[in-house]
């Protein structure tokens, strides 16, 4: 099974990176053929500081003149804007996948540019009883399960949602790990994708968090949950919450998947609560839009 998504457009950082290749340019420049900036010099060079300054692939000299850093590993990928992701979220029957037990429930919610597109969610009938503890927790019963169906029957179906998308999750080890154990005992066959967890994202753009788990972050950013420890609830939950912190990413010029990977807030800034304050800069000169 393969899935290719349509070549997107170039980012601006894409841009700076192609200018940059046939050498190094000054502020002035780059704003220009970059941003389209031709005006007050302080403005377009905020502009080009806003867009390059935190992206380690690119650094500027003392007489304002940006080149490509050396050894740098790769030129920049789609804007996290434009990437589509599926957030998933997985119930079980409460114990190990190697013991024997398997999924539940599982919810897929599709996001593409900045907004909930889709979703699919199902229960799903696992051949042996829930723990009576997860029970409690979910709610999700033996008599529920009767007639869901089983994982095999849907399993086309969830590899679809999930290939040529970015795989999230709130805890994406957990999940991923029983979404690939049960795919591949399905199909012998699980999607290749790159994965992000909202809890590692959380430490990095909203360090001001002493808890992480999903209710304080719903909390924090002000996200209902409408039906907690449920697939589809916490999934759509999570996936407001990527949101957020994608919002949070590109104001600090993040502008793709490998600088959100490599970011790291600095010391200083890991108690700041107004370090994502707005930027001043029209919206289509923010970085990865």
């Amino acid at each position: 099974m393969t899935f290719a998504p349509p070549a997107p457009d170039p980012s601006l950082l894409q841009l700076a990176w192609a200018m940059l290749e046939e050498g190094p340019a000054p502020t002035t420049d780059l704003a220009r053929e970059v941003l389209g900036l031709d005006g007050h010099p302080g403005a377009a060079a905020a502009a080009v500081f806003a867009l390059l300054g935190r992206d380690e692939r690119f650094e500027v000299d003392a007489d304002g003149r940006w080149s490509l850093r050396g050894g740098t590993p790769r030129p920049p990928g789609t804007p996290l804007s434009r990437l589509c992701y599926a957030v998933v979220d997985v119930e079980t029957t409460g114990g190990s996948y190697d013991g024997g037990h398997r999924v539940t429930e599982i919810a897929v919610v599709e996001v593409r540019r900045g907004e909930v597109t889709d979703s699919f969610h199902t229960l799903v009938h696992p051949g042996r009883p829930v723990w009576p503890s997860t029970e409690r927790l979910t709610g999700i019963t033996d008599e529920m399960l009767a007639t869901a169906p089983s994982f095999d029957e849907i399993a086309e179906e969830v590899f679809r949602r999930l290939a040529g998308r970015v795989f999230v999750a709130h805890n994406a080890g957990f999940d991923w790990g029983w979404v690939r154990a049960q795919l591949r005992d399905s199909l012998g066959d699980v999607p290749e994708v790159k994965r992000l967890c909202t809890i590692s994202l959380t430490r990095r753009f909203a360090p001001e968090l002493r808890y992480r788990n999903l209710d304080s972050l719903a909390d924090h950013f002000q996200v209902p949950i409408l039906e907690r420890h449920r697939a589809h609830g916490d999934a759509l939950a999570t996936a407001r919450i990527l949101l957020r912190l994608l919002d949070r990413a590109e104001s600090l010029g993040i502008g793709d998947l490998h600088s959100l990977k490599r970011y790291r807030p600095r010391k200083r800034d890991r108690r700041q609560r107004d370090l994502f304050a707005d930027t001043g800069l029209p919206p289509r000169f923010r970085p990865g839009l």
